[in-house]
Parts: structure tokens; sequence; C-alpha cells
């Protein structure tokens, strides 16, 4: 099982760190490092990452598609996987609606659809410029007919990156199976709802193009709850119970809940986040719903009880800890399971 770890930015940050921790992370062994979209752009801490290290794969996860272009991104991607060597995973997620056409005043109409026709898109556009096909590509969101010399950069020495989709509804995990290279499982996912309703919709996309669950990457964040004192694991229990409940709150996050039998859960959840009461969230996750989102361990178990809830289905993990702890913490686990 291969494991990663990430860089995240602050505007605080010296540039250079992002070089030495990703060059920190793959010496401890880490198998990838990835960033995300969040308050900080996901692919300049890549490029800073690609400079100092030779081995682990570079991915965004996620970088959010509908906030660009085809062509925009495909650029991006392609530039990130010369600089690395080969090494980039161009992860992307749809982001829900309110952020695509309030915060990023871009188009929302069939996610599912538009993504998987946006992904064909920009492989339309590398083919164009590894193979020399001519660029045609005609949509029903996106077309892209036109690309002279002087905008082609060429073929790529290491061919176009590997695409991997963040999912939880099952129409837009069916698109990561036909269409892409890797699926993310959110963070927001159970076990049960990841073994009953995401790996059957993973499987129907394969089914499309004649390919195996044993052709496509699986990645999954874990939730985990862990330190050592009394006082540490409950401040990782609080910090892990805000953003299920962060999360919970999102409409398009209910299938989960519901599977559970938590439905009403998401409607009190986004009751309070339109009331600004995001404090309060987190004190509606109690033990059950926490023990089936998260692992809740000491850290010499962590390693244990993931296999046994997801090593069958999971190829790659990250550690989702939104809490401070120390790193060493996380050193064992990572031998551990790189080691399985």
């Amino acid at each position: 099982m291969k494991v990663d770890g990430g860089i995240g930015p602050t505007l605080s940050q010296d540039l250079d760190s992002f070089g030495a921790s990703a060059r920190e992370q793959q010496d401890a062994g880490y198998a990838g490092i990835w960033t995300a979209e969040t308050n900080h752009d996901p692919f300049l801490p890549l490029l800073l990452a690609a400079q100092s290290t030779t081995e682990v794969d570079l991915g965004t996860a996620i970088a959010v598609a509908f906030a660009r272009s085809p062509m925009t991104l495909a650029a991006t991607a392609n530039d990130l996987q010369a600089f690395s060597g080969g090494r980039f995973v161009l992860g992307l997620g749809s982001q829900i609606k309110p952020h695509i056409t309030k915060r990023f005043s871009m188009p929302w109409s069939h996610p599912a659809a538009r993504m998987r026709e946006f992904i064909l898109a920009m492989r339309a556009i590398w083919a164009c410029w590894n193979d020399g096909t001519k660029l045609d590509f005609r949509g029903d969101f996106y077309t892209h007919t036109l690309m002279t010399p002087f905008f082609n950069p060429g073929p790529n020495p290491h061919g176009p990156p590997r695409v991997f989709l963040a999912g939880v509804g099952e129409l837009m995990t069916e698109v990561a199976g036909e269409v892409c290279d890797g699926f993310i499982c959110h963070a927001f996912t159970t076990e049960r709802y990841l073994r009953e309703v995401t790996m059957p919709a993973l499987e129907r996309g394969l089914a499309k193009v004649g390919k195996a669950v044993s052709d496509i990457e699986v990645s999954g964040p874990a939730f985990v709850v862990t330190g050592g004192t009394e006082e540490d694991m409950a401040r990782s229990r609080a910090g892990i119970c805000q953003q299920i409940a962060f999360y919970g709150s999102t409409p398009a996050y209910r299938p989960v809940l519901e599977l559970h039998g938590w439905g009403e859960l998401q409607d009190d959840l986004n009751r309070l986040s339109k009331e600004g009461r995001w404090e309060e969230m987190g004190s509606l996750i109690d033990d059950e719903i926490l023990d089936a989102f998260a692992i809740v361990s000491e850290p010499s178990e962590i390693a244990a009880k993931y296999r046994a809830r997801f090593g069958d289905v999971i190829d790659r993990l990250s550690f989702y800890a939104p809490y401070k702890s120390d790193p060493d913490t996380w050193l064992p686990v990572l031998r551990e399971l790189s080691a399985a």
C-alpha cells in the first residue's frame, strides 16, 4: 500500500520550506506528496517540490476543474509533468455549485457530464501536442478547434500526466472509472458507503471501457483521531468532529449520511452553517458517527485498523488529520502500511 504525505502553503512560509518539506517526506518513505486547493494555489508548491525531489509522485488532491478551462489546465499540468520528470498526478474535483458560480464566477450544469467532457477535452489537447493529432474537440460544454504552432509546446518527453478524479456521488464516480487513471475517495466516506456505493459505481464506469478495478488506483484520505495523551486525543477528536460536521452540512454529501440513517443530521448541520454557528456543529457528531468516518486509535494500532477497514480496496492513502500533531507519530504507521 502506498502512503502519501502533503504540503500546504501559508503566507508566512519561506518558499524554500516547500522543497525542504517535500524532500524530508521523500526521505521518510512517503510515496506521494499532495496539495489541496483551499486558501492557496495548489500548483505552485508542487513546482518547488519537483525541484527538490526525484522519486515521489506529486499531485493535487484536489484542483477545482470547473474554476478553469480544459486548455488552461492542460497547459499547467503539462508543464508540471515535464518539470517533475513524469511524476505529476492531476487530481481534480468539481466543487459544489455555490462555489463555482459565486466564488469563481464560472458556469455550472450537469457536473458529471461536464467533468467527463472536461477530461476528454484535456486528453484531446494533450494528444494534439504529443501525437500531432489535429485538435478538433467539439462537445456540449467545451469546444477546442484551434492550435497553431506558436501555442503548441510540442511533445512532452514524459507523455501526458495521470488524471485522478475525486467524487462522492455515483455519477461522478462512474466518470472516474470511465476516463481517469485513478479515483480519490472523499474523506467524507465511510467503509459501508465505499463498499456498497462507491466501488460498484467505479466498476460500472470501468466496465464501459472494458477495464477492471486493477486498472485504476484508488486513493483514500483517512480521518484519524489519535494522540499520545488524553489531552491529545481530545484535541484531535474535536478537530475531526468539526471537519466531519463541515462536510456533512453540504447537501451534495447527504447520501453518505442517509445510507446510515442519519439524513436528518444533514438538515441540522446545514441550518447551523447558514446561521454561521460553525463551532456548534462539531458537537452533533457523536461517537457512533465518528467511528464510522474515522480511525479512532492509539498510534500503535492505526495501521492495523486501517488495513482491517480498507486494506482490500484502497491502493494508496493519506492521513486526514486537520489538527496539530507530532510528525513522528505517523512514521511508524507509514512504515507498517508501506510494508503491507
